[in-house]
């Protein structure tokens, strides 16, 4: 209670409030040049909708800044002076979540746009923790304020699609066009208030490629550790963000600089002090943002399986050096790590599952006599298991042949996989010749195997 107090008291005198500009400027089409075109349909029927019902609707935040760069959105959202309750009253599909901030999600088919009312700049009753983290804050206020509320002047920007018109509180278009990173207010307050702007901030200027500017990133550092006081699954949502931008490596080394990874990913600072932990991470997140860019699939619990594989590594290799068995000493390992890590990452269930049956695959690929490697091609998840043993000897951390050899057999016909077997390594006595086997009609064709090892997909990486 004492120290909730006293940065309570602290935050009211030290605290500067954003400017409030009650005018903003307005930019019309012909020198902003936002294409139209890449504004989805429903993103402009819910502000049709709302603005025939004589509220206030525009597209908000990055979607705007996005457009300003000629940048196709991956989402949109629209901000309005229409509350929660009004807006679920225009469309048919839509309902109200959240609790710290109050939505509306509307919903065409696939397709979700959060809906959010204007925010009020100044809200005694706001609910903060001890170090001023806001924990629920619902006042609506004017677009002006909310404008003044938003993280980042390049986020602070509302595009109107039916006039093509953009309202700019703080000057966020010229630091578009300067590709620079500015925090709108007291960049140190608004840090304490959601510490998950200083990933926000890593994040946006690697995928953009802007600069931070410098009062915006100069508190970050010594505010790193207030990352630890962030609830664990909104940390893994933000984290998430961060790895499947397109640009992780980026973001990666840029949380390096400023200090942020050791209360991102608690092991991560462990894992890139390790060289060959850090080429086997780089390599995973380089091919990661080659995925994204192509617009392929991405696996979650593939990535993570490779960020946290080299501490499952060590510590596989210190429970076997003590003298536990092999595969009860992995499972240990596994158990050990996806607890300590999941104490700060809400890493979500199914993703640790296919994390742990990714690794628990890694020794059976060795094993590659008998009936052992067409056993494993049953497994659900052997396309995830072989690309993450791919990225393994890629690596040099794994025998390239092993992998060649793996490539080969899961491309194979029957034929081939059987003479791949026999002349794989084994344990043989001397002078005997390898047995040849006989032919199973029920697996059918090679190629019909190997078609359904690509149809599982799950690992893709």
């Amino acid at each position: 209670m004492i120290k909730k107090f006293v940065a309570q008291v602290t935050d009211l005198f030290t605290r500067r409030k954003p400017r409030l500009r009650k005018e903003p400027k307005r930019i019309g089409a012909a020198e902003h040049a936002i294409d139209r075109g890449l504004v989805p349909r429903n993103a402009q029927r819910v502000c049709e909708t709302l603005q025939k019902q004589g509220f206030a609707a525009y597209i908000v935040g990055g979607a705007v800044r996005d457009l300003l760069l000629g940048i196709a959105p991956k989402d949109f959202d629209v901000a309005t002076d229409a509350t929660p309750e009004q807006v679920k009253a225009q469309f048919r599909r839509a309902i109200i979540i959240g609790r710290r901030f109050r939505l509306v999600h509307v919903m065409f088919g696939q397709e979700t746009i959060e809906v959010s009312t204007f925010r009020a700049l100044d809200n005694p009753d706001r609910q903060t923790d001890e170090h001023g983290r806001v924990l629920a804050d619902n006042l609506f206020g004017s677009q002006p304020e909310d404008a003044a509320r938003r993280d980042f002047t390049v986020n602070a920007l509302y595009y109107d699609p039916v006039t093509e018109t953009v309202l700019d509180y703080h000057d966020g278009v010229k630091d578009v066009r300067r590709r620079r990173l500015r925090m709108i207010g007291e960049p140190e307050t608004r840090y304490r208030e959601d510490p998950v702007r200083m990933l926000r901030a890593v994040r946006f200027a690697a995928k953009l490629g802007f600069e931070i500017d410098e009062a915006t990133r100069k508190p970050i550092a010594a505010l790193a550790h207030l990352i630890e006081n962030v609830p664990a699954a909104r940390l893994f949502d933000e984290m998430l963000k961060l790895l499947t931008s397109g640009h992780a490596v980026a973001c990666i080394t840029r949380l390096r600089v400023e200090g942020l990874h050791h209360g991102v990913l608690p092991l991560l600072d462990v894992i890139l002090e390790q060289p060959e932990g850090e080429r086997f991470v780089m390599l995973a997140l380089s091919r990661t943002d080659e995925r994204v860019r192509a617009g392929k699939h991405i696996a979650v619990g593939f990535l993570f399986a490779t960020l946290l594989w080299h501490e499952v590594l060590k510590q596989w290799k210190l429970r076997e050096g003590r003298g536990e068995h092999r595969i009860p000493a992995l499972d240990a390992a596994i158990d050990d790590v996806l607890e300590r890590q999941t104490e700060k990452l809400a890493i979500q269930r199914r993703y640790t599952a296919d994390m742990r049956e990714i690794w628990m695959l890694q020794p059976r690929f060795e094993r590659r006599t008998g009936r052992n490697p067409f056993k494993l091609l049953e497994h659900l998840r052997v396309r995830a298991g072989y690309d993450f043993l791919v990225l393994r000897c890629a690596a040099e951390e794994a025998p390239a042949d092993l992998g060649d050899w793996w490539t080969r057999f899961m491309h194979a016909g029957e034929e081939e996989r059987e003479l791949l077997v026999q002349s794989s390594p084994a344990l043989r006595a001397p002078g005997t010749a390898p047995r040849r086997r006989r032919r199973r009609g029920r697996r059918g064709s090679g190629e019909g195997d190997a078609a359904a090892i690509e149809a599982q997909g799950n690992g893709d990486n």
